[in-house]
């Protein structure tokens, strides 16, 4: 299987199956001398780690990380870190019913299709599993932007929308996000999607999310105005996470409604921005603005309710998937979220450095 790295210069590749042995992860291109334990990794995998609350999956995993390459007296050596993850509450047996059943809406019949095989025990490479090593490699590339930006950058997400389900903006509190098991930046918001979420959760059944991402203490500058457009990058690392259906930069598809002096952000000496549609990139190249993204994430394809499909010898099946899956999957997207927007900006970082060095306005 190929297309199992992303980056260029800050380069990740992930490894490893839902219930293999084990995950893992290589980042390549981090620079030297940079401090690193296993301590910068592990808060951030326990945001992301599952069983913490009744809204996701059951399964009891540690996510304890090793770093096994890569670091020496805590130091990046600049050669490539390997992280590993084991696997420790496998429960396969679950699964044993959509061997040779396809799920709807699953990865399932695209796999089969390409492939000709596929490990069907919780979606073996296409479970949100893999995305583990995504946050692990989150971290190494938040430790680099702090070290070579400053300690102001900050890199956060929330759940913004359940079930079409929006939050009010007005409300919206950074703070809240850590005192709720939803992610949710809007503390009137968490009850009634909790009892939603409840009621789906009982009915078999998942329901859809919104996650907005933004970045804030990066410098201009980051992105090229062609085919290394920041926001380009940043769409697709946030389209490849698992279950996204849709990505917007900034205002997204509401700019399509607006006149053009609406959209514009006005620009005062220093300089200074009047609003931020753009969502902090202009031509493919940060502004120094906040980089503020959204992306829709579509309902857990393995649910209770039966749903008509096929099997593999093209028969109709009626699917209904056992085990412990997450009703909704935008909820332990938060963290991979500000993950992929991390690897991407220490990605443009270096690349940016690259091409023009240390110094900038």
């Amino acid at each position: 299987m190929s297309d199992n790295s992303f980056g260029h210069l800050f380069r990740v590749t992930t490894w490893g199956e839902s219930h293999g042995p084990a995950i893992g992860c290589v980042i390549d291109g981090c620079p030297p001398r940079l401090k690193l334990s296993e301590a910068d990794i592990q808060p951030w995998l326990d945001r992301r780690r599952p069983g913490q609350s009744r809204f996701t999956t059951q399964r009891r995993e540690p996510d304890e990380v090793k770093i096994l390459s890569g670091v020496f007296e805590g130091m990046t050596t600049g050669t490539p870190i390997s992280l590993m993850i084991e696997n420790t509450d496998q429960r396969s047996r679950d699964y044993g019913e959509i061997a040779e059943r396809y799920r709807p809406g699953h990865a399932d019949i695209a796999y089969d299709i390409k492939y000709g095989i596929r490990d069907y025990r919780g979606g073996g490479r296409s479970s949100a599993r893999e995305t583990a090593m995504r946050v692990a490699a989150g971290a190494v590339a938040r430790v680099l932007l702090n070290t070579l930006v400053g300690e102001g950058v900050q890199i956060r997400a929330a759940l913004t929308g359940i079930g079409g389900h929006q939050v009010d903006p007005t409300r919206w509190d950074w703070d809240e996000v850590e005192r709720n098991p939803l992610w949710c930046p809007d503390a009137d918001s968490v009850s009634s999607w909790q009892e939603l979420l409840d009621s789906v959760r009982k009915s078999g059944s998942s329901i859809g999310a919104t996650v907005d991402v933004v970045a804030e203490g990066l410098p201009a500058g980051l992105g090229a105005p062609v085919y290394g457009k920041l926001d380009a990058d940043l769409a697709s690392a946030l389209m490849g996470i698992n279950g996204v259906k849709g990505v917007e930069i900034g205002d997204g598809f509401a700019v399509a409604a607006l006149r053009g002096e609406q959209n514009a952000d006005p620009i005062a000496p220093g300089p200074v921005f009047a609003s931020n549609h753009a969502g902090g990139i202009l031509g493919g190249i940060s502004t120094g603005q906040p980089i503020v993204a959204r992306f829709a994430i579509k309902p857990t394809s393995s649910i209770l309710t039966p749903v008509p499909s096929i099997n593999r010898k093209g028969e109709a099946v009626d699917v209904s998937t056992k085990g412990r899956h997450d009703p909704c999957i935008g909820i332990r997207a938060v963290p991979v979220a500000e993950a992929m927007m991390a690897c991407v900006l220490a990605d443009h970082l270096l690349r940016h450095h690259a091409q023009c060095g240390w110094e900038r306005r």
